[in-house]
């Protein structure tokens, strides 16, 4: 995978929404990792800039992600244009899709969230294959964990790498994911909690201090994403909802509340998809906190960089101490 993608250690940073910008991307590249900016919801005119920008502060490679939950021909096209060569899909069939970035010379990663999905991406065409497990942050594809998810994708579509997702914050992770035949790891809730990672100061604490058990599984924070389950930090939202015995939307307590509001005054509903940004004020503590239970991992906020180097040095650590004879 190191070699397809051009990288030096395969740690690849999770398309994290908003989240990710140029300064997050390029630190993960010039660590040796596999920056990602996720351009979904990004108007055309803004992806233009981001791609210089993150180009500007990184002469290596680096990726941008497309959700298709809906139309993405025209991002597709200016990634394309700028000649963005690594290209990563998910939330539906990414068959047209690989088929333009191919013509283009880009490498196309898809995510999936089963065997059959796995072949079904492979028979597209897709370089290589995202494996999410049910541990992961943000919003989740399958139900199935990580551990008997990877084995089986990668026994499925080898030699098509597979990249683990779900549940990786560490080295030993990385090293666990080598183990079960992956290629690499694609973690996100780690990077939330780095210096350059685009969300509010609270978020970040938040994702520092939470314990493994402390993340939902759910579709709550579904207004502008209906019917995409997801895993959040549990907060003062989800916490009115079960107390109210997690009602419908329609009955949820709160609804039509706004609970914060962006740098130019916008408001920001309860329940909203939309995560804590740096420059939000009000209730942001509210707001939806996608989080991976990957938390439990995590102590201290980080440049990026100095996160792919700590991965990946534990890891040489691990599998170093496994192969020493006993």
């Amino acid at each position: 995978m190191c070699s397809l993608l051009g990288i030096e250690v395969p740690i690849i940073q999770a398309p994290i929404g908003s989240a990710t910008n140029p300064a997050l991307a390029a630190a993960v590249s010039n660590a040796g990792g596999l920056g990602m900016l996720a351009l979904s919801w990004r108007d055309p005119d803004e992806i233009r800039p981001m791609i210089r920008e993150t180009r500007e502060r990184t002469d290596r490679p680096f990726g941008v992600n497309l959700g298709l939950a809906w139309p993405q021909d025209a991002r597709l096209a200016v990634c394309l244009e700028e000649d963005v060569r690594i290209v990563s899909f998910f939330w539906g069939p990414p068959d047209r899709y690989t088929d333009a970035a191919h013509a283009a010379g880009a490498t196309v990663l898809h995510t999936i969230a089963s065997v059959a999905e796995a072949k079904r991406a492979v028979d597209a065409g897709v370089d290589a294959v995202v494996a999410q497990g049910w541990e992961a942050g943000g919003h989740i594809w399958g139900t199935v964990a990580t551990l008997p998810l990877v084995p089986a994708v990668v026994d499925a579509v080898s030699p098509t790498p597979t990249v683990a997702a779900g549940g990786f914050a560490d080295g030993r992770g990385l090293a666990a994911a080598l183990a079960l035949g992956a290629a690499g790891v694609w973690m996100g809730t780690r990077f939330l909690a780095s210096r350059e990672a685009a969300v509010h100061d609270l978020y970040k604490h938040r994702v520092r201090q939470a314990a493994e058990t402390d993340t939902l599984y759910s579709h709550l924070f579904d207004l502008g994403w209906p019917d995409a389950p997801h895993r959040t930090l549990r907060n003062s939202t989800v916490e009115r909802w079960e107390a109210a015995g997690r009602p419908e939307p329609g009955g949820r307590p709160g609804e039509g509340e706004a609970v914060a509001h962006f740098a130019d005054g916008g408001a920001v509903e309860r329940y909203s998809d939309v995560i804590p940004l740096p420059e939000m004020t009000g209730a942001v503590e509210a707001l939806a906190l996608y989080a991976g239970q990957s938390v439990g991992l995590i102590s201290e906020i980080q440049p990026a960089g100095d996160i792919v180097a700590e991965v990946a040095n534990e890891a040489r650590s691990v599998l170093e101490r496994l192969a020493r004879p006993r």
